[in-house]
């Protein structure tokens, strides 16, 4: 290996992005961490959060929020804009409040009433071991440490779903109660969800102890997507560094996409970056084709990679059904396996992995989380005085299959 050239290839490739007119100069303003001084579109939303939450300012807790929409439809961005002004107005008030904000697909920090309660105590700066201690004790931990003094906790869980699916719906009950506790502090729960029947599959007693507010975001449509690229690319971009289109078709994609800001942002992003790579000075269309391609690709490898092992071996059983019988179906999309297959050949994945297995209400759930992120689709279809059954049919185009089968594979064969 020539060392040497390596490195002046390197160095090259350095000195050229660095000769290069920028085109970015805030790139962060086009991720979803960023939150801007004005949101588009979404007056309505901001003025009922903010009024369910006002009472905090005079020392009273404020009704729970749930709050319901898709993907990209400017939920969590919302929320903690909100938010972020009412810390900031409690400053003159006299009346303390904190906010803690928990995503629960976050690298599974949160996955468990367990690693729930030790997240949020960890806003309070106090350490707790990952697992081992018992739940009453890191419970009376969240008491100890909350209770000092008198303030309003509003706590945001985002992405609640994917919590109540892995441990269910008790862990909000328990939380709800603990105001009852209390004698100085208290609680509030914003839950964030793409689920919009979340509430209605939730145990009556709990529904009751939430007691909550709810607030629906539509999805955008291509011309409010459009505005929202134009504001974030004044603050991410130099002067003329986007080709004449290039917002229009990023709105467009996105908006077929259930009008998903989220993805419009991230193609507008991805295809700078990709600009940038090329040297080029400008973000062109083809930019733009490139970076659909990538972030579909990126996007489904990532949310595979990050299920727990328990959904890859779900996810492998149905990737094995599609390649042991590649047939399509009547409507000509990738053929439909029913549900008793796949787990039939999932008790076979546990007992050839040693892994063990779970209840078949436990897979339902899993496979509706799958459902739910998109990788897959499910329907309930009737087998007349057989009952009724449910079928699932793969998500995943062609050209992505490949990658998440040799990944699953590695998975369970290393």
């Amino acid at each position: 290996m020539d060392v040497n050239n390596n490195a002046n290839n390197i160095t090259n490739i350095f000195n050229k992005y660095l000769e290069s007119k920028p085109i970015f100069i805030q790139r962060n303003a086009l991720t979803i961490s960023f939150t801007p001084e004005t949101i588009p579109h979404r007056e309505e939303q901001i003025n009922t959060i903010s009024k369910i939450l006002a009472p905090a300012l005079r020392g009273s807790k404020p009704s729970n929020i749930f709050i319901y929409g898709r993907t990209g439809t400017g939920k969590t961005c919302v929320t903690r804009f909100v938010c972020n002004h009412l810390e900031k107005a409690a400053e003159s008030t006299g009346h303390k409040i904190k906010v803690i904000y928990i995503n629960c697909k976050l690298k599974h920090s949160a996955d468990t009433e367990y690693r729930l309660i030790a997240q949020i105590l960890k806003e309070f700066n106090v350490e707790v071991p990952f697992t081992g201690l018992p739940t009453q004790k890191i419970y009376q931990m969240f008491y100890d440490v909350i209770d000092t003094e008198e303030r309003i906790i509003i706590l945001i869980i985002d992405e609640i779903d994917a919590l109540i699916y892995r441990t269910g719906d008790e862990i909000l009950y328990n939380i709800t109660r603990i105001n009852q506790e209390l004698k100085k502090a208290k609680i509030s729960i914003i839950g964030i969800t793409n689920d919009l029947n979340l509430i209605s599959k939730l145990d009556p007693r709990v529904k009751s102890s939430l007691n909550e507010e709810e607030i629906i975001f539509p999805p955008y449509n291509a011309i409010e997507l459009i505005d929202i690229l134009k504001q974030r690319a004044k603050i991410a971009f130099s002067d003329d560094a986007i080709e004449e289109g290039v917002i229009e078709k990023c709105a467009a994609l996105a908006a077929q996409e259930n009008g998903d800001a989220r993805k419009a942002l991230d193609l507008l992003r991805v295809a700078a970056e990709l600009a940038e790579r090329e040297g080029d000075s400008k973000v062109r269309l083809k930019h733009v084709d490139l970076a659909e391609s990538k972030i579909d690709t990126d996007n489904i490898l990532e949310i595979v990679r990050l299920q727990p092992k328990q959904s890859q071996a779900i996810l492998y059983a149905i990737c094995r059904l599609v390649k042991s019988n590649p047939q399509k179906s009547l409507n000509g999309n990738s053929q439909e396996i029913y549900t008793s297959d796949v787990i039939e050949q999932y008790i076979k994945i546990c007992k050839e992995h040693r892994l063990k297995q779970l209840t078949t209400r436990r897979i339902s759930d899993l496979i509706a989380e799958l459902d739910l992120f998109g990788i897959i689709s499910t329907r309930i279809i009737s087998k007349g005085r057989y009952g009724r059954t449910r079928t699932i049919t793969l998500n995943i185009p062609d050209h992505i299959y490949n990658k998440i089968e040799k990944f699953l594979e590695e998975i369970f064969n290393k």
